[in-house]
């Protein structure tokens, strides 16, 4: 790539023609989509094993909410996942993403457009970590969620909706969304609003037949985008596989 010119003479039609043909080659060659989908689906399912190595319950007395339960009635109260484990595993993702491209950059003699990638990953990743922190360093059940100062109803859709879009939404969708944009990337802009939609639907997994006191209860919720992101992993490297061998 670092060899390619245009012609200096001819009609100006076919000199912009080049250099709109060489812009294409130059940005499927700065192109490695396929690994960070890679990475990100691996640890999206080895949290399927963290869960289930962190889980655990605990017998309470339920609190008087919205009468929802006697009085002296018991709680299970269900503990399952590590946000230190999210929190590590997705900046070392996005970390090595920066070096894997970076080099491959460095090997081929382009430029590398990471950089905004790797540090909205980063950032939300911090930002979804603070926000977890803070509602969970008290968890009774039915109390009230505490989201950035703010008291939410636990049974509230809106409630529902922010805890799906602080985990996987946030923290890795809206990256994707980043990393089409400056890969210019239409296939990639398409698979990452389908993996926001995915993440952000109210779907209940009860059709897996996983009752929610079960140690593998996050299983299906975990798998679906796990699998997702790896299929998508596959699928664009099969795509950006031809384009090497006509641009390296």
């Amino acid at each position: 790539m670092a060899d390619a010119s245009v012609p200096s003479s001819g009609a100006p039609h076919e000199v912009l023609a080049n250099l709109g043909e060489l812009t294409r080659r130059v940005r499927a060659a700065q192109r490695g989509t396929w690994f960070p989908l890679l990475l990100l689906g691996a640890l999206t399912l080895g949290g399927i094993l963290v869960n289930r190595l962190t889980f655990s319950t605990r017998t309470v007395t339920c609190p008087q909410l919205h009468g929802s339960a006697a009085p002296g009635t018991d709680c299970v109260l269900i503990k399952q996942g590590s946000s230190l484990y999210w929190t590590l595993a997705l900046v070392l993702a996005y970390a090595l993403t920066a070096f894997f491209y970076i080099r491959r950059s460095r090997r081929r003699g382009v430029g590398s457009p990471v950089r905004p990638y790797v540090l909205a990953g980063i950032g939300l990743v911090a930002l979804v970590a603070v926000t977890e922190f803070s509602a969970t360093r008290q968890i009774t059940p039915g109390a009230t969620v505490d989201f950035w100062g703010l008291d939410l109803n636990p049974d509230a859709g809106l409630t529902a909706f922010l805890e799906r879009f602080t985990g996987g939404a946030a923290s890795v969708g809206l990256p994707l969304l980043v990393l089409s944009w400056v890969e210019r990337n239409r296939a990639l802009l398409l698979f990452a609003l389908a993996y926001l939609a995915l993440e952000l639907a109210p779907i209940s997994y009860g059709w897996a037949g996983i009752d929610a006191t079960s140690p593998w209860s996050a299983l299906p919720r975990l798998a679906v985008p796990g699998v997702f992101l790896m299929l998508g992993a596959l699928g664009f490297a099969l795509a950006q596989r031809p384009r090497k061998l006509t641009t390296s």
